[in-house]
């Protein structure tokens, strides 16, 4: 099977034109950013053509046109085929020529791009000149087949408490971040680059950023910030802002992921954050109504979960013997009103290795980030933890969900006995540890010892309202008086039997001797 898929693709890969009749359309009729086209009888889905003005230039010639306009082929009909206006659609008329070009669309690719800001076609918009030592890859491929994976087992640390002890994300895992707009979905994208910044420089992943559909404002701050935070030098913006058309919009994710695939092939990790994907997909709608093809439920055509289910099946951790190289992808979902149950959110919840779901009530609380722990998992565990933070981290989850249980049943009782106060009161403490403040990830060797600290009892003689200050205060004191231990907890990437003793014994001179 695998060898008439690869003798499929190479074909299509190789194909040429067998007649200069068959190279050559002319448009026939134009608007909204689509051409439909007569002539181009032996066309391929997803062929790149080229809008010509001219009838008396060679192809190589047209090629050379700096204001050249491309499109792309995605409705073959008997008639003709109609094609997506890669770029200004206004410079596209009745009856100008169309060649095709022979090749699928692609885009280039390379070790230049990192520290680049790039659109949907590869191209540097940052006004940093021409991007040197690339070479072209298709936007579209297929996912790497399940003898060619081996199990997620390395962590990426997101340098969140809340997510790295209770939803832990794989090196080659694909985990859904999803929640109402303003909720901090994009913060928790952009503080996992900022983590991998502690990350050790051999090791540490490529972060592709891909922004889709948001203010060209918005994009240019987090360039901004992740530029100030040396975070540049590992990152690689991909943009399609809101005033891009829909073509590019659509085509922005696979650039993304198209740019990922380079690096997990030469054996190294790369992490690519689709921001977000509930835009991708307004605008494949928007481009599928006008390429007449059916609307389905929501108006959504019949192919939208094919859409997200290829692009992110592209995330893998790659065997040994195909390099050992990972893709990871942290799709992002804007839902409205909390609407889990829509078309979209329900597709890519299907699709991923598990989800991060942020609650509008519990950010309006000031829990940040904004976790429901009820219904966020990871489909891959503990299997992507060290073995330091799998040792604090296991009774997390269930304790904070029999806490939240437990508060909304008490919130109205006036009288508590002794047990259950001190439950809520513990419970009350350890939200107040995994809060966390917008662009301050953590080392994981922190939020170990953190965490260590919490599980153990050692803020149980501060007030549940002190517990954050206290926390800022052992941090501090941690890297003051023992930052040995945190060495070997990074180094060994557990707590041993050495390690905990000298732990402890540094945690209860704290907790004896720091008031709030």
């Amino acid at each position: 099977m695998e060898s008439i898929i690869k003798r499929i693709e190479d074909q299509i890969a190789a194909f040429t034109p067998n007649t200069e009749t068959e190279s050559v359309g002319t448009v026939r009729e134009t608007g909204d950013g689509i051409a439909q086209i007569d002539g181009l009888d032996s066309a391929v889905m997803s062929e790149m053509v080229l809008f010509d003005p001219t009838f008396d230039r060679t192809l190589e010639e047209a090629l050379k046109d700096s204001n050249a306009v491309y499109g792309l082929v995605l409705n073959l009909e008997e008639d003709g085929v109609r094609a997506v206006i890669l770029g200004d659609a206004s410079k596209v008329f009745e009856g100008m020529l169309v060649r095709r070009l022979g090749r699928l669309l692609s885009i280039p690719v390379g070790e230049g791009l990192v520290g680049r800001v790039v659109n949907s076609l590869g191209e540097p918009v940052d006004g940093k000149g021409p991007i040197a030592g690339t070479e072209l890859k298709p936007i579209e491929r297929q996912a790497y087949g399940v003898m060619d994976r081996s199990p997620v087992n390395v962590p990426l640390h997101t340098g969140i408490k809340a997510i790295d002890a209770m939803v832990p994300i794989g090196r080659g895992q694909r985990e859904l971040i999803i929640g109402d707009r303003g909720v901090g979905k994009t913060a928790i994208a952009i503080d996992t680059i900022l983590n991998q910044k502690s990350e050790d420089p051999a090791t540490r992943p490529i972060c592709i950023y891909v922004a889709i559909g948001q203010k060209e404002s918005k994009t240019a701050r987090i360039v901004a910030d992740l530029t100030e935070a040396g975070a540049m030098d590992y990152t690689i913006v991909v943009t399609s802002p809101a005033s891009s058309p829909a073509a590019f919009q659509f085509l922005a994710p696979f650039a993304g992921a198209t740019i990922g695939e380079f690096f997990m092939e030469q054996g190294k990790d790369a992490l690519v954050i689709y921001d977000d994907l509930s835009k991708q997909a307004v605008a494949y709608r928007q481009m599928s109504l006008l390429l007449r093809r059916p609307p389905g439920r929501e108006a959504y055509p019949g192919d939208i979960f094919y859409l997200h289910s290829r692009l992110l099946e592209r995330a893998a951790k790659l065997s040994k013997e195909k390099g050992g190289g990972s893709l990871t992808a942290l799709p992002i979902i804007e839902t409205q009103e909390g609407d889990v149950s829509a078309y979209i959110p329900t597709n890519v919840i299907s699709i991923t290795d598990g989800q991060i779901y942020l609650l509008t009530d519990l950010f309006n609380k000031g829990m940040r980030p904004a976790i429901d722990v009820g219904i966020s998992v990871s489909r891959v565990g503990s299997s992507a933890q060290t073995k330091a933070m799998k040792k604090v981290s296991g009774k997390i989850k269930l304790s904070l969900a029999q806490f939240r249980e437990l508060e909304a049943f008490t919130q109205f009782a006036s009288d508590l006995d002794a047990d259950t106060k001190a439950q809520i009161d513990a419970g009350r403490r350890m939200t107040e540890v995994l809060k966390q403040n917008v662009g301050e990830p953590l080392p994981f060797e922190m939020q170990s010892a953190v965490i260590f600290a919490a599980i153990n009892g050692y803020f149980d003689g501060f007030a549940p309202a002190d517990t954050a200050s206290a926390q800022a205060k052992l941090q501090d004191y941690l890297l003051r008086e023992a930052a040995s231990t945190l060495k070997a907890i990074r180094d060994t990437r557990e707590i041993g039997e050495e390690t905990e003793k000298t732990l402890r014994s540094t945690l209860e001179k704290f907790a004896a001797n720091t008031k709030v």
